[in-house]
C-alpha cells in the first residue's frame, strides 16, 4: 500500500492539490456564480437597474410596465424579456423559476409575503429618492449577480457622475426657476420626492417647498398657492397643448397665470417618476427646459 509522507517540502504543493479540489468540489467559494441567477423583476424602477447591469440569460422576466414608454426608460431594451402578469401573485413569478426576485416598497405586500414563505430570495428597492440611493442600488443588486455586473455597476456610476458634473457647471450661474409639479390625482410633490430631486440638480425652485413647506406627495393648499409666483409648471406629456389641457379645468391651477400663459417645462411622463440612475437623463431634460439660453 503507498503510504502518503507529508514533510515541509510537500506541503506547498499539497495545499495547491487541495486547494484545487475544493475549487472544483464548490465553485462559489469565490463568490457568485453568475450562471446559477435567474432573477425575476416586479418594479419598473428594479428593471431598469436590472437591464442595466444583468447578462441576458441572467433575466428571467420584467415587470408588468417594462415595456410602457409612459412608465418605464428601458421600454425599448424590455421587448425581449417575458412578463409578468398584471396584478399576478407569487406563483406567476415562480413559474419562471427565478433564483432572485426584486421588488420595490411599493410592491403589493401580500405578493412579496408569499414569495417570502416560498423560500426564494428576495431583494427589495427601498430607498430610492436621490441619485446616491440610486447609486447605492445599483452597487447591492451588482453584489447579487456577480463580479461583471460590478464592474459594469461602477462604470454606470462613473458616467453618471460625470454627466451630472458638467450639467451643475452649466448651471452653476444660472437664477433658479420657481416652478411646481401639478397632478391630475390631486396631489403636488414636496420635499423628500423624486421632483425635488430633479429641481435640485436643474436649478430649479419648487414653491411646494420653500412656500408651502410640503414634504412628500400632499394635497395642495390651494388658496395658498394662488398667491405663489410660479414661473413655470412641469408636466408631462408628448406635446405641450395636451399636457396642460387637464389643467384648464381644475382648480386652482386653471386660475394661475402660468397655466393660462401656458409656461410649461415639458418632460417624458417617465421623467417624473424615475427612481433608478435614469433619472440623470430628467436632470439633463428639465435643466433644457428651463435655461434654454444655457444649452443654445
Amino acid at each position: 500500500m503507498a503510504v502518503l509522507t507529508i514533510n515541509e517540502n510537500s506541503m506547498p504543493r499539497l495545499l495547491t492539490l487541495l486547494l484545487g479540489f475544493v475549487s472544483l468540489a464548490c465553485p462559489l467559494v469565490r463568490g457568485v456564480d453568475p450562471d446559477a441567477v435567474r432573477v425575476v423583476s416586479q418594479a419598473v424602477g428594479t428593471d431598469e437597474l436590472l437591464l442595466a447591469l444583468a447578462e441576458p440569460s441572467q433575466i428571467a422576466a420584467l415587470s408588468p410596465i417594462a415595456r410602457d414608454r409612459n412608465f418605464s426608460a428601458v421600454w425599448k431594451e424590455a421587448t425581449p424579456y417575458p412578463q409578468l402578469a398584471v396584478n399576478g401573485d407569487a406563483e406567476n413569478a415562480l413559474k419562471f423559476s427565478p433564483t432572485l426576485v426584486l421588488v420595490a416598497d411599493y410592491s403589493r405586500a401580500e405578493f412579496v409575503a408569499q414569495l417570502r414563505r416560498t423560500g426564494v430570495r428576495v431583494f427589495v428597492l427601498e430607498n430610492y429618492a436621490t441619485l446616491d440611493d440610486a447609486y447605492a442600488n445599483l452597487r447591492a443588486l451588482a453584489r447579487e449577480l456577480g463580479p461583471h455586473a460590478e464592474k459594469k455597476a461602477e462604470a454606470i456610476i462613473a458616467d453618471c457622475q460625470q454627466r451630472v458634473a458638467v450639467l451643475a457647471e452649466k448651471l452653476k450661474n444660472a437664477r433658479p426657476v420657481r416652478v411646481i409639479s401639478p397632478s391630475t390625482y390631486g396631489v403636488i410633490g414636496g420635499a423628500g420626492t423624486t421632483f425635488q430631486d430633479l429641481c435640485d440638480h436643474a436649478r430649479a425652485e419648487n414653491l411646494a417647498v420653500t412656500l408651502g413647506h410640503l414634504v412628500g406627495h400632499q394635497p395642495p393648499p390651494s388658496e395658498q398657492m394662488l398667491t405663489w409666483p410660479i414661473e413655470r409648471l412641469v408636466i408631462a406629456g408628448t406635446d405641450r397643448d395636451s399636457a396642460i389641457a387637464p389643467f384648464l379645468k381644475i382648480p386652482p391651477y386653471q386660475f394661475m397665470p402660468a397655466v393660462r400663459e401656458r409656461r410649461v417645462a415639458l418632460l417624458e411622463p417617465w421623467h417624473l417618476s424615475a427612481v433608478s440612475h435614469h433619472r440623470v437623463t430628467a436632470y439633463e431634460r428639465l435643466a433644457r427646459e428651463l435655461h434654454p439660453e444655457l444649452f443654445e
